[in-house]
């Protein structure tokens, strides 16, 4: 894994189907945030697909808005999108959700690439940790959202 991606990857007892539903609805993101810093969706399509763009209010310390436009998009298999703000000055990372069925559910692993972000030279060290561990609490909030019932 290169310097500029982290990945965390969750076997979850859902079909990928529901898994990808739950990801390509936008305003299911704060429920997921696995630092709780999406605040709320602004004007997204539902379900999302390949080109669509969707809003998010976030809160780091200090509020901001977010522009994401979807880059990838295979029906209950990939979705991602490009996350920018202050009219592209900023960011450039991408968010991806890769789904691969097996008999004990489906394989989730989520990608954040930084590779093309204007700013990666501050995503590095402390930061790629912190990530890693907000991503494996989105999966499991992914989980218990998706969850089977008994």
């Amino acid at each position: 894994m290169d310097s500029h991606r982290v990945r965390a990857v969750r076997t979850i007892d859902a079909s990928a189907a529901r898994i990808f539903a739950v990801l390509a609805d936008p305003y299911e993101h704060p429920a997921l945030s696995g630092e709780a810093d999406v605040v709320a969706v602004e004007a997204a399509e539902v379900p999302l697909r390949l080109g669509a763009e969707f809003r998010m209010r976030m809160r780091r310390g200090l509020p901001y808005e977010t522009r994401n436009v979807v880059v990838a998009y295979v029906q209950n298999q990939t979705i991602a999108w490009k996350t920018t703000l202050l009219g592209g000055l900023v960011g450039g990372r991408v968010w991806r959700y890769d789904l691969e069925v097996v008999p004990a559910g489906t394989i989730v692993t989520e990608t954040w690439d930084a590779s093309e972000d204007r700013q990666r030279w501050l995503l590095s060290g402390h930061r790629r940790e912190e990530t890693q561990r907000q991503m494996t609490r989105s999966l499991d909030r992914l989980a218990e959202r998706v969850a089977r019932p008994s």
